[in-house]
């Protein structure tokens, strides 16, 4: 099944120009979908590899913590920054000095685990003058961190977890929360092998809805990816009980008023000839927003599975099973570079 360009509905009012008879670069859903089948476990509309696009590095200086880059420090003299070199913190004495492992961490390990950057950049970082421990400037290399210990990097003080972003192909019949008091199985389950930090869902999808669910120990990103105002893109392949009037269809994508305000979708499209899949394309991260979509027009919906998210997709991930994101999709994510 692929998408049919002449039943292709565009909103009219999404600041886009859509085209029906000529697909916009990037909204192919024609023929290229019919030839991706071996790309991810998803329906055939929506099967096109997801290429990577270009990126430029925000020309700000003014970033955060997250976003510190090793060229940031690129041809600054140590010399004329403002620091007490130390040794050693201020509180430790000579035995301490002389911590095995096992009493404490190499700073720039500890740096490493928070996922800011790797050992090597972070000892450039030392040695620049941009990490602090219990509030004294540490310039020297080899250290160790010890429990209790507050460390800051670029005046911001870092959390020791190390982040881990895992991406779950959520089954049927799971509820996408930490802890069910009523003891129904949980999204948790599914992961409970997979790390020692603990993660959290990101947004949610419901007990009955399958597909793509982030979890992450990330509390930044996960603002990012939840926030209103950050709009993130989310395709649904929707099933329903009966066939989607033409009517219906235009009007969903034209624009329609729910209880909580209006809500509009970027493209909807039937999937087969029946015309009772359709696929959806939409930005809103409201509640239910797809299902009651459609019980606005009376319909039920049989099947609902989330395709794509911020970037995101099934490739190669199965019903059920999960996987850790690779340091470049962290990165497209907190930079932004999907919408």
């Amino acid at each position: 099944m692929a998408y049919n360009n002449n039943q292709t509905t565009k909103s009219s009012k999404r600041p886009r120009n859509y085209n029906d008879s000529a697909p916009r670069k990037g909204k192919n859903y024609g023929k290229k979908y019919d030839k991706a089948s071996k790309y991810f476990d998803g329906p055939e509309y929506l099967k096109k590899k997801i290429s990577k696009p270009k990126f430029e590095k925000p020309k700000s200086k003014n970033r955060n913590m997250d976003s510190f880059d090793i060229d940031d420090i690129k041809g600054v003299d140590t010399r004329s920054l403002k620091m007490k070199k130390i040794s050693k913190p201020s509180r430790r004495n000579d035995k301490s000095a002389k911590a095995t492992p096992k009493e404490g961490i190499r700073l720039n390990k500890y740096i490493a685990n928070a996922g800011i950057c790797s050992r090597r950049e972070a000892d450039t970082f030392i040695s620049a003058g941009l990490v602090s421990v219990n509030g004294e400037i540490v310039t020297e290399l080899g250290i160790k961190v010890m429990p209790g210990d507050e460390v800051k990097f670029n005046d911001k003080k870092i959390n020791p977890e190390k982040k881990v972003y895992i991406l779950l192909n959520k089954p049927k019949d799971y509820v996408t929360t930490s802890d069910d008091p009523e003891g129904r199985r949980t999204v948790m389950d599914l992961i409970q092998n997979a790390c020692k930090e603990r993660v959290y869902p990101v947004g949610r999808l419901d007990r009955n809805t399958t597909g793509l669910l982030l979890l992450t120990n990330d509390g930044e990103l996960t603002e990012k990816l939840t926030h209103p105002s950050y709009n993130k893109k989310k395709i649904y392949h929707v099933e329903l009980d009966k066939p989607l009037t033409r009517d219906h269809l235009n009007q969903i994508a034209e624009g329609i008023e729910l209880e909580d305000g209006p809500i509009v979708v970027d493209a909807i499209s039937y999937v087969d000839n029946l015309k009772t899949e359709v696929g959806i394309e939409i930005h809103s991260g409201r509640n239910r927003i797809v299902r009651r979509i459609m019980e606005h027009f009376g319909y039920d919906v049989k099947k609902l599975d989330r395709v794509y998210f911020a970037g995101l997709t099934k490739l190669n991930l199965p019903r059920g099973r999960w996987r850790f994101l690779s340091d470049q999709e962290v990165i497209r994510l907190k930079t932004g570079m999907y919408e």
